[in-house]
């Protein structure tokens, strides 16, 4: 059942404390560079700021870095925070992106700002320009496709290099948009569980097929932790619940290194808080990983999946590459 569906990574740039901003891009270049070889099919960067311990703000810069750095993998935006950014300026970047990397580069779009609300104003002052999200989206779709002859601006590079669009979203509001474009959706479930089922339902009963897009496609992104056994997979995962505990208390969120237990670290709420948002985590062995991944494509007919796979030692994380790999044979 896995055989057939292609497995992506999404990538914040996770940085260790005591660490550079130069080690831990070169960690996540190397990481890329093991997926490219391993023949993961897509590589994202997120957008975030003002984060101490996520190194992922200027998003283009880094999508050419790792592009520059591979060879067969599409490297691409998970994704560009539209409104913190003007749509003719995307349209360059991404542009020049595919112009420099043909048929490799993917364009992510989002509608959250990435950050906290102080952070959002300083990227942008007008705090209306999520409400101008579809719109945006149409601009960028006129600016990187063909010239029409009537268009007053045009993304010089960018024209007519139909860099492919695809929709973020943790909620409702994407999986429709999404739907009545007829552009491919993902939903953010590295995060935000809850409104799962009811978007992908949504997306793909009003899926509107369009030039670029003759029927839905649907890609999950979810948190993995793979490792040789069960027990050992449980042990790793600490790392990626003391970073959601961090982000709940508002405390920065450097990589930390796996612990045995969780046992005084955070209180029952929290526990339960940092549980919720991690619930579609999937975490063990082989065998596990392999169950827990056909039980999901079952239930919600996923086209792909794109995984996060924050753990703390790089040896581990690339390893936790070769396992899942291996279960689609």
């Amino acid at each position: 059942m896995l055989s057939n569906i292609p497995f992506s990574l999404l990538e914040l740039a996770p940085m260790q404390k005591g660490s550079t901003v130069s080690e831990t891009i070169n960690k996540s270049t190397q990481y890329a560079q093991k997926a490219d070889e391993l023949g993961f099919n897509r590589f994202w960067l997120a957008e975030h700021h003002n984060m101490p311990g996520i190194i992922c703000a200027a998003t283009s810069i880094l999508v050419g870095h790792i592009a520059g750095k591979t060879k067969r993998i599409r490297v691409g935006s998970g994704g560009i925070m539209l409104p913190n950014h003007s749509t003719l300026v995307v349209a360059e970047q991404f542009g020049t992106l595919e112009s420099l990397y043909p048929n490799r580069i993917d364009l992510g779009l989002g509608r959250a700002p990435g950050s906290d609300q102080v952070t959002s104003h300083a990227l942008n002052s007008d705090m209306r320009r999520a409400e101008r999200f579809p719109e945006e989206v149409q601009e960028l779709q006129k600016l990187l496709g063909p010239y029409d002859g009537t268009h007053p601006v045009r993304a010089i590079p960018g024209e007519n290099t139909n860099v492919p669009i695809w929709l973020l979203g943790s909620s409702l509001f994407s999986a429709q948009l999404a739907a009545k474009k007829g552009l491919p959706y993902v939903f953010a479930g590295h995060f935000a569980p809850h409104f799962l089922k009811e978007a992908v339902a949504l997306y793909r009963r009003e899926f509107t097929p369009s030039s670029t897009l003759k029927k839905p496609y649907f890609m999950l992104a979810l948190p993995v932790v793979a490792a040789d056994s069960d027990e050992e997979a449980q042990y790793l995962s600490s790392t990626s619940k003391q970073r959601v505990l961090a982000l709940m208390r508002g405390q920065e969120l450097w990589l930390q290194a796996p612990v045995e237990s969780m046992a005084g670290k955070w209180s029952p709420q929290e526990k339960a808080q940092v549980d919720n948002f991690l619930s579609l985590s999937v975490i063990g062995s082989p065998e596990t990983i392999k169950s827990k991944l056909e039980t999901i494509v079952e239930e919600l007919v996923v086209d792909e999946f794109i995984f996060t796979n924050d753990l703390y030692d790089s040896e581990k994380r690339h390893h936790a590459l070769e396992i899942l790999m291996a279960i689609k044979k």
